[in-house]
């Protein structure tokens, strides 16, 4: 499928996923407390950028409970609903990012984008998600590269990734053979985030960094 098709079907989460997972084993490049955290701010973050959901001094408060379109955002909103008494964003990172790499993976496996894979060892399954095109697992660390070589600002939801990618460790895998204009664009991109979307990242990049320092698997 063409380049330009697959940014078009992917959403925050799913490019995140696959820049995490860039691998043709399906392998996680990032400790997996910081992939869970990672994909939890990103559903959070589509959630944001369609207006479901703001978030503002730590708390995360739905906006319009309408359902999204996608399957995966709507089960998110929906817990957000129903557990409306917790709203501190840190507890829905938490939260969030115990299911969030399953969920993810299930929805690019669906848009035939992954293939999910079980392996069983003893008594124990594990389930893994490999690319069925790497040209298309490779497209979101490529697009960004290029991005911030560009003279022109990228997106807000481009940013928000970059953001995302910055919080969760994910940097070199993006700017790995960029030169000093995209690194310095990507220093001044985060500060320049709407509050709710930059306060997102912070909040992530915080919670990734005490994860792992804390050994959370």
């Amino acid at each position: 499928m063409d380049a330009a098709v697959w940014e078009d079907l992917l959403l925050i989460a799913d490019e995140f996923f696959l820049m995490a997972h860039n691998d043709s084993r399906g392998k996680a490049k990032l400790h997996p407390a910081a992939t869970g955290l990672g994909l939890a701010s990103g559903l959070l973050g589509e959630l944001l950028l369609y207006g479901h959901i703001t978030v503002s001094a730590g708390q995360v408060t739905v906006m319009d409970r309408r359902p999204p379109a996608d399957a995966l955002a709507h089960t998110v909103l929906d817990q957000l609903i129903g557990e409306s008494q917790h709203r501190e964003l840190r507890t829905w990172l938490s939260f969030l990012a115990q299911s969030a790499t399953t969920s993810v993976g299930e929805r690019l496996a669906r848009a035939g984008v992954l293939r999910r894979q079980e392996s069983r060892r003893l008594l124990r399954t594990s389930v893994s998600y490999l690319p069925i095109d790497l040209n298309a697992v490779a497209w979101p660390a490529t697009r960004l590269r290029a991005l911030l070589d560009r003279p022109d600002p990228p997106s807000v939801p481009d940013a928000l990734l970059l953001g995302l990618v910055v919080a969760a460790g994910l940097t070199r895998e993006v700017l790995w053979s960029a030169g000093p204009r995209a690194h310095h664009r990507l220093n001044v991109l985060i500060p320049a985030l709407p509050a709710p979307l930059k306060e997102l990242v912070g909040h992530t990049e915080a919670a990734v960094g005490a994860a792992v320092l804390r050994g959370i698997p």
